[in-house]
C-alpha cells in the first residue's frame, strides 16, 4: 500500500480495491494474450464488500477470476488479501465481483460477441459451465 492508496489516517480508500482487481485484470488478460481488451469492455455492474483495513506500507496480494464468460459479458470475482506482518495476521480485506461488457463501437452503443479468439483464448483453463455457449 502507497500513500497515495490511503486517506490522511493511512487507510486504503474504497476506491484502492478497484485499481487493484483491475490491474490483476490486465495481468489475466496478458497472460492468455488478449490484446485491445480494455478499451472495449467498460465495467456495468461493481459491488465490494470491505472486510479489514489496509494500512499504508501494507503488502497486498489481489486475486481475481473469470467466474462467467458470456456471449458479450463476463463476470469477475476478486479478492485483496493483506500479508501478514509482525503485529498482524494475514486477512482478506476485501471481496467482490464486478461484470464488464463488450462495446466495440461506443458510439452507437450496445453490446456486441465477444471476438472468438478473445473466448477461445479466455475459455483455456476455465471449468465448462463457466463459458456460455462456447463449444
Amino acid at each position: 500500500m502507497e500513500w497515495v492508496d490511503t486517506d490522511a489516517a493511512g487507510i486504503y480508500h474504497n476506491t484502492t480495491v478497484v485499481r487493484f482487481a483491475e490491474a490483476a485484470e490486465a495481468a489475466l488478460m496478458r497472460e492468455h494474450g488478449v490484446p485491445g481488451y480494455f478499451p472495449v469492455a467498460p465495467r456495468v455492474r461493481y459491488e465490494a464488500e470491505f472486510e479489514a483495513p489496509l494500512l499504508f506500507g501494507e503488502a497486498v496480494e489481489t486475486r481475481i477470476e473469470l467466474i462467467r464468460l458470456g456471449r458479450s459479458s463476463m463476470t469477475f470475482a476478486f479478492e485483496v488479501w493483506r500479508e501478514a506482518s509482525d503485529d498482524r495476521p494475514r486477512r482478506r480485506a476485501a471481496r467482490g465481483s464486478y461484470v464488464t461488457v463488450h462495446v466495440p463501437d461506443k458510439e452507437a452503443g450496445g453490446s456486441a460477441p465477444w471476438p472468438a479468439a478473445w473466448r477461445t483464448a479466455l475459455a483455456e483453463g476455465v471449468y465448462p459451465e463457466v463459458v456460455d455457449g462456447l463449444r
